[in-house]
Protein backbone atom coordinates (compact mmCIF):
# COMPACT_ATOMS: atom_id res chain seq x y z
CA UNK A 1 0.00 0.00 0.00
CA UNK A 2 2.53 2.34 0.95
CA UNK A 3 4.33 1.67 -2.21
CA UNK A 4 1.64 2.57 -3.99
CA UNK A 5 0.57 5.73 -2.64
CA UNK A 6 4.13 6.33 -3.11
CA UNK A 7 4.21 5.52 -6.88
CA UNK A 8 1.05 7.71 -7.62
CA UNK A 9 2.56 10.48 -5.47
CA UNK A 10 5.49 10.56 -7.86
CA UNK A 11 3.11 10.07 -10.66
CA UNK A 12 1.85 13.69 -9.91
CA UNK A 13 4.76 15.49 -10.37
CA UNK A 14 4.87 15.28 -14.37
CA UNK A 15 0.90 16.46 -14.49
CA UNK A 16 1.82 19.19 -11.79
CA UNK A 17 4.93 19.93 -14.22
CA UNK A 18 2.56 19.85 -17.25
CA UNK A 19 -0.35 22.52 -15.93
CA UNK A 20 2.76 24.96 -15.02
CA UNK A 21 3.19 24.79 -18.22
CA UNK A 22 -0.34 25.12 -19.29
CA UNK A 23 -1.14 28.07 -16.60
CA UNK A 24 2.53 29.91 -16.94
CA UNK A 25 1.58 30.03 -20.90
CA UNK A 26 -1.85 32.00 -20.56
CA UNK A 27 0.34 34.85 -19.57
CA UNK A 28 0.97 34.93 -23.39
CA UNK A 29 -2.32 33.40 -24.24
CA UNK A 30 -5.04 35.85 -22.71
CA UNK A 31 -5.85 38.97 -24.44
CA UNK A 32 -4.02 42.06 -22.59
CA UNK A 33 -0.75 42.78 -20.78
CA UNK A 34 -0.77 43.05 -16.94
CA UNK A 35 1.52 45.73 -16.67
CA UNK A 36 -0.94 48.24 -18.56
CA UNK A 37 -4.17 46.38 -16.58
CA UNK A 38 -2.18 48.05 -13.34
CA UNK A 39 -1.09 51.65 -14.99
CA UNK A 40 -4.75 51.81 -16.95
CA UNK A 41 -4.51 54.17 -20.14
CA UNK A 42 -3.30 57.26 -18.22
CA UNK A 43 0.27 55.44 -17.32
CA UNK A 44 3.34 56.98 -19.23
CA UNK A 45 5.42 55.14 -21.65
CA UNK A 46 8.22 55.33 -18.76
CA UNK A 47 6.08 53.53 -15.95
CA UNK A 48 4.74 51.12 -18.36
CA UNK A 49 8.39 50.07 -19.03
CA UNK A 50 9.65 50.46 -15.86
CA UNK A 51 6.79 48.23 -14.07
CA UNK A 52 7.34 45.37 -16.81
CA UNK A 53 11.02 45.27 -15.30
CA UNK A 54 9.88 44.85 -12.22
CA UNK A 55 6.97 42.20 -12.66
CA UNK A 56 10.17 40.40 -15.20
CA UNK A 57 8.08 40.45 -17.89
CA UNK A 58 10.76 42.26 -20.43
CA UNK A 59 13.08 38.88 -19.50
CA UNK A 60 12.84 36.15 -22.47
CA UNK A 61 10.41 33.64 -22.13
CA UNK A 62 12.11 30.93 -20.48
CA UNK A 63 14.04 32.73 -17.80
CA UNK A 64 10.17 34.26 -16.29
CA UNK A 65 9.15 30.35 -16.16
CA UNK A 66 12.14 29.08 -14.79
CA UNK A 67 11.92 31.81 -11.75
CA UNK A 68 8.16 31.54 -11.59
CA UNK A 69 8.66 27.66 -11.19
CA UNK A 70 11.58 27.81 -8.79
CA UNK A 71 9.13 30.37 -6.93
CA UNK A 72 6.05 28.30 -6.99
CA UNK A 73 8.13 25.69 -5.46
CA UNK A 74 8.91 27.08 -2.59
CA UNK A 75 5.36 27.94 -1.69
CA UNK A 76 6.05 31.88 -3.12
CA UNK A 77 3.21 32.18 -5.82
CA UNK A 78 3.64 35.32 -6.34
CA UNK A 79 1.36 38.41 -5.72
CA UNK A 80 -1.62 39.89 -7.18
CA UNK A 81 -0.93 42.46 -9.85
CA UNK A 82 -4.38 44.17 -8.68
CA UNK A 83 -4.11 44.17 -4.81
CA UNK A 84 0.21 43.54 -4.64
CA UNK A 85 -0.91 40.88 -1.75
CA UNK A 86 0.87 37.62 -1.59
CA UNK A 87 -1.71 34.97 -3.79
CA UNK A 88 -0.38 32.30 -1.16
CA UNK A 89 -3.03 34.30 1.37
CA UNK A 90 -5.48 35.21 -1.47
CA UNK A 91 -5.69 31.55 -1.92
CA UNK A 92 -5.61 30.29 1.32
CA UNK A 93 -8.49 32.73 2.88
CA UNK A 94 -10.48 31.03 0.08
CA UNK A 95 -9.91 27.59 0.46
CA UNK A 96 -11.81 26.73 3.16
CA UNK A 97 -15.00 28.68 1.31
CA UNK A 98 -14.47 26.45 -1.43
CA UNK A 99 -14.50 22.99 0.68
CA UNK A 100 -17.25 24.18 2.42
CA UNK A 101 -19.45 24.18 -0.44
CA UNK A 102 -17.64 21.61 -2.38
CA UNK A 103 -18.35 19.36 0.14
CA UNK A 104 -21.74 19.95 0.51
CA UNK A 105 -22.64 19.54 -3.03
CA UNK A 106 -21.36 16.44 -3.45
CA UNK A 107 -23.11 15.17 -0.10
CA UNK A 108 -26.05 16.61 -1.84
CA UNK A 109 -25.57 14.49 -4.80
CA UNK A 110 -25.11 11.55 -2.78
CA UNK A 111 -27.78 12.27 -0.53
CA UNK A 112 -30.32 12.40 -3.63
CA UNK A 113 -28.35 10.17 -6.29
CA UNK A 114 -28.00 7.16 -4.36
CA UNK A 115 -31.51 6.52 -2.72
CA UNK A 116 -32.96 7.00 -6.11
CA UNK A 117 -30.73 4.59 -7.65
CA UNK A 118 -31.90 1.62 -5.25
CA UNK A 119 -35.29 2.67 -5.54
CA UNK A 120 -34.76 2.35 -9.41
CA UNK A 121 -33.15 -0.89 -8.90
CA UNK A 122 -35.00 -2.96 -7.07
CA UNK A 123 -38.51 -1.87 -8.77
CA UNK A 124 -37.11 -1.69 -12.13
CA UNK A 125 -39.96 -0.84 -15.25
CA UNK A 126 -42.05 0.95 -12.81
CA UNK A 127 -43.27 4.45 -12.81
CA UNK A 128 -40.93 5.02 -9.83
CA UNK A 129 -37.86 4.03 -12.12
CA UNK A 130 -39.20 6.04 -15.18
CA UNK A 131 -39.27 9.23 -13.22
CA UNK A 132 -36.18 8.34 -11.70
CA UNK A 133 -35.13 8.16 -15.26
CA UNK A 134 -36.22 11.32 -16.65
CA UNK A 135 -34.74 13.80 -13.53
CA UNK A 136 -31.40 11.90 -13.64
CA UNK A 137 -31.16 13.06 -17.80
CA UNK A 138 -32.70 16.17 -17.05
CA UNK A 139 -30.10 16.55 -14.01
CA UNK A 140 -27.32 15.46 -16.64
CA UNK A 141 -29.02 17.94 -19.81
CA UNK A 142 -29.40 21.50 -17.19
CA UNK A 143 -26.98 23.67 -17.36
CA UNK A 144 -25.63 24.90 -13.90
CA UNK A 145 -26.11 29.18 -14.54
CA UNK A 146 -29.52 28.53 -15.51
CA UNK A 147 -30.27 26.63 -12.73
CA UNK A 148 -28.62 28.81 -10.19
CA UNK A 149 -29.97 31.79 -11.68
CA UNK A 150 -33.93 29.78 -11.66
CA UNK A 151 -33.25 28.62 -7.80
CA UNK A 152 -32.42 32.52 -6.97
CA UNK A 153 -35.64 33.82 -8.84
CA UNK A 154 -38.13 30.90 -7.03
CA UNK A 155 -36.42 31.14 -3.91
CA UNK A 156 -34.71 34.12 -3.06
CA UNK A 157 -37.12 36.88 -5.39
CA UNK A 158 -40.76 34.87 -5.33
CA UNK A 159 -41.11 33.10 -2.77
CA UNK A 160 -38.38 34.99 -0.23
CA UNK A 161 -36.91 32.17 1.12
CA UNK A 162 -33.16 32.19 0.98
CA UNK A 163 -30.83 35.14 0.36
CA UNK A 164 -29.91 35.30 -3.24
CA UNK A 165 -26.32 35.54 -2.95
CA UNK A 166 -23.18 35.46 -0.75
CA UNK A 167 -21.64 33.97 2.33
CA UNK A 168 -21.52 33.75 5.70
CA UNK A 169 -19.29 31.17 8.13
CA UNK A 170 -20.89 29.00 10.12
CA UNK A 171 -18.79 29.71 12.77
CA UNK A 172 -20.15 33.29 12.87
CA UNK A 173 -23.90 32.73 11.87
CA UNK A 174 -25.11 28.94 11.32
CA UNK A 175 -28.75 29.71 10.58
CA UNK A 176 -27.74 32.18 7.65
CA UNK A 177 -24.92 30.16 6.80
CA UNK A 178 -26.84 27.04 5.93
CA UNK A 179 -29.14 29.56 4.02
CA UNK A 180 -26.60 30.93 2.05
CA UNK A 181 -25.75 27.02 1.71
CA UNK A 182 -28.61 25.98 0.19
CA UNK A 183 -28.81 26.77 -3.02
CA UNK A 184 -25.52 26.65 -4.22
CA UNK A 185 -25.19 23.18 -2.73
CA UNK A 186 -28.39 21.89 -4.91
CA UNK A 187 -26.80 23.37 -7.59
CA UNK A 188 -23.46 21.60 -7.49
CA UNK A 189 -24.65 18.34 -6.39
CA UNK A 190 -27.44 18.32 -9.36
CA UNK A 191 -25.02 16.83 -11.98
CA UNK A 192 -23.28 14.35 -9.55
CA UNK A 193 -26.71 13.05 -8.37
CA UNK A 194 -28.25 12.62 -11.85
CA UNK A 195 -24.87 10.33 -13.04
CA UNK A 196 -24.88 8.73 -9.61
CA UNK A 197 -28.27 7.33 -9.74
CA UNK A 198 -27.95 6.04 -13.79
CA UNK A 199 -24.33 4.61 -12.42
CA UNK A 200 -25.37 3.10 -9.53
CA UNK A 201 -29.09 1.82 -10.31
CA UNK A 202 -27.30 0.22 -13.57
CA UNK A 203 -24.42 -1.44 -11.30
CA UNK A 204 -27.25 -2.41 -8.88
CA UNK A 205 -29.48 -4.14 -10.85
CA UNK A 206 -26.10 -6.38 -11.89
CA UNK A 207 -25.47 -7.04 -8.61
CA UNK A 208 -29.12 -8.01 -7.69
CA UNK A 209 -29.19 -11.16 -10.33
CA UNK A 210 -26.00 -12.85 -9.05
CA UNK A 211 -25.96 -15.74 -7.68
CA UNK A 212 -24.79 -15.07 -4.15
CA UNK A 213 -28.06 -12.72 -4.21
CA UNK A 214 -30.42 -15.56 -5.27
CA UNK A 215 -28.65 -17.52 -2.18
CA UNK A 216 -29.52 -14.78 0.47
CA UNK A 217 -33.07 -14.75 -0.65
CA UNK A 218 -33.29 -18.23 -0.31
CA UNK A 219 -32.58 -18.50 3.13
CA UNK A 220 -34.94 -16.23 4.25
CA UNK A 221 -32.84 -12.59 4.65
CA UNK A 222 -34.99 -9.44 4.83
CA UNK A 223 -34.77 -7.79 1.19
CA UNK A 224 -33.44 -4.42 2.82
CA UNK A 225 -30.50 -7.10 4.34
CA UNK A 226 -30.16 -8.48 0.73
CA UNK A 227 -30.03 -5.31 -0.87
CA UNK A 228 -28.06 -3.45 1.61
CA UNK A 229 -25.52 -5.93 3.08
CA UNK A 230 -25.00 -7.82 -0.15
CA UNK A 231 -26.04 -5.89 -2.91
CA UNK A 232 -24.84 -2.34 -2.16
CA UNK A 233 -21.48 -2.73 -1.18
CA UNK A 234 -20.38 -4.70 -4.22
CA UNK A 235 -22.40 -2.23 -6.39
CA UNK A 236 -20.49 0.63 -5.01
CA UNK A 237 -17.12 0.20 -6.89
CA UNK A 238 -18.43 1.59 -9.87
CA UNK A 239 -20.19 4.16 -8.04
CA UNK A 240 -17.10 5.08 -6.41
CA UNK A 241 -14.86 5.78 -9.70
CA UNK A 242 -17.78 7.54 -10.78
CA UNK A 243 -17.67 10.09 -7.72
CA UNK A 244 -13.69 10.23 -8.42
CA UNK A 245 -14.61 11.65 -11.79
CA UNK A 246 -16.98 13.98 -10.24
CA UNK A 247 -14.47 15.84 -8.26
CA UNK A 248 -13.71 17.47 -11.02
CA UNK A 249 -16.81 18.46 -13.05
CA UNK A 250 -17.61 20.07 -8.98
CA UNK A 251 -14.28 22.22 -9.68
CA UNK A 252 -15.51 23.25 -13.10
CA UNK A 253 -19.40 23.99 -11.92
CA UNK A 254 -18.15 25.96 -8.95
CA UNK A 255 -17.08 28.34 -11.33
CA UNK A 256 -20.13 29.20 -12.56
CA UNK A 257 -21.72 28.37 -9.08
CA UNK A 258 -19.29 30.70 -6.82
CA UNK A 259 -19.64 33.66 -9.65
CA UNK A 260 -23.23 33.29 -9.83
CA UNK A 261 -23.87 33.06 -6.15
CA UNK A 262 -20.61 35.25 -5.62
CA UNK A 263 -19.29 33.06 -3.42
CA UNK A 264 -15.40 33.80 -2.52
CA UNK A 265 -13.88 30.67 -3.53
CA UNK A 266 -11.00 29.47 -5.16
CA UNK A 267 -12.61 29.16 -8.36
CA UNK A 268 -14.62 32.44 -7.92
CA UNK A 269 -10.76 34.17 -7.35
CA UNK A 270 -9.61 32.57 -10.64
CA UNK A 271 -12.56 34.00 -12.52
CA UNK A 272 -11.48 37.51 -11.41
CA UNK A 273 -8.08 36.70 -12.09
CA UNK A 274 -9.17 36.42 -15.45
CA UNK A 275 -11.37 39.64 -15.37
CA UNK A 276 -8.92 41.79 -13.95
CA UNK A 277 -5.83 40.03 -15.73
CA UNK A 278 -4.41 39.41 -12.46
CA UNK A 279 -2.07 36.51 -13.84
CA UNK A 280 -0.36 35.01 -10.96
CA UNK A 281 -3.61 34.56 -9.19
CA UNK A 282 -5.52 32.33 -12.12
CA UNK A 283 -1.73 30.80 -12.01
CA UNK A 284 -1.84 30.21 -8.72
CA UNK A 285 -5.60 29.26 -8.64
CA UNK A 286 -5.01 26.61 -11.43
CA UNK A 287 -1.84 24.75 -9.89
CA UNK A 288 -4.57 24.19 -6.28
CA UNK A 289 -7.51 22.88 -8.42
CA UNK A 290 -4.98 20.59 -10.34
CA UNK A 291 -3.87 19.27 -6.94
CA UNK A 292 -6.73 18.98 -5.48
CA UNK A 293 -8.48 16.94 -8.35
CA UNK A 294 -5.46 14.60 -8.40
CA UNK A 295 -5.91 14.15 -4.95
CA UNK A 296 -9.44 13.16 -5.36
CA UNK A 297 -8.61 10.80 -7.25
CA UNK A 298 -6.35 9.08 -5.25
CA UNK A 299 -7.96 8.94 -2.36
CA UNK A 300 -10.41 7.02 -4.61
CA UNK A 301 -8.57 4.57 -5.83
CA UNK A 302 -7.71 3.60 -2.14
CA UNK A 303 -11.31 3.37 -1.34
CA UNK A 304 -11.46 0.17 -3.68
CA UNK A 305 -9.44 -1.42 -1.54
CA UNK A 306 -12.31 -1.03 1.85
CA UNK A 307 -15.12 -1.77 -0.55
CA UNK A 308 -13.78 -5.08 -2.43
CA UNK A 309 -10.83 -6.88 -0.28
CA UNK A 310 -9.99 -8.81 -3.10
CA UNK A 311 -8.52 -5.66 -4.54
CA UNK A 312 -4.51 -5.31 -4.41
CA UNK A 313 -2.40 -2.77 -4.74
CA UNK A 314 0.90 -2.84 -6.79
Amino acid sequence: MREYILRRLVSMVPVLFIVSLVSFGLLYVLPGDPALAILGENGSPERYQALRRELGLDQPLYMQYASWLGRTLSGDLGKSVRTNEPVADILWRRVPVSLYFGIAGLLCGIAIGLPAAIISAIRPGTRLDLFGTVMALGGVAIPSFWQALLFMYVFAVMLRWLPPSGYTSPFVDPVMSAKMLFMPAVVLGTHSAAVIMRQGRSALIEVLEQDYITTARAKGLREKVVVGAHGLKNALIPVVTILGLQIGNLVSGAAVTETVFAIPGVARAAVDAISFRDYPVLQGAIILLTASVIIANLLTDLTYGYLDPRIRYR
